[in-house]
């Protein structure tokens, strides 16, 4: 699943240093806890490398 934003790769990224032991768990708030309570590190890794797409059309 890609992100959609880069809040929300930023927030994977995070999750998944903390579920790899790079960062404390406790540091984690909101968007980025709830990724780490609810995918795995094989979701959270595709999230955050992700490449995303813009979200409007451009005008050519």
């Amino acid at each position: 699943m890609p992100a959609k934003s880069q809040a929300q790769q930023m927030a994977a990224g995070a999750a998944l240093s903390a579920k790899r032991g790079e960062t404390k768990v406790s540091e984690l708030e909101g968007a980025a806890k709830s990724m780490y309570d609810s995918m795995s590190e094989e979701e959270l890794e595709k999230m955050a490398s992700s490449n995303r797409k813009p979200d409007h059309k451009s005008d050519s």
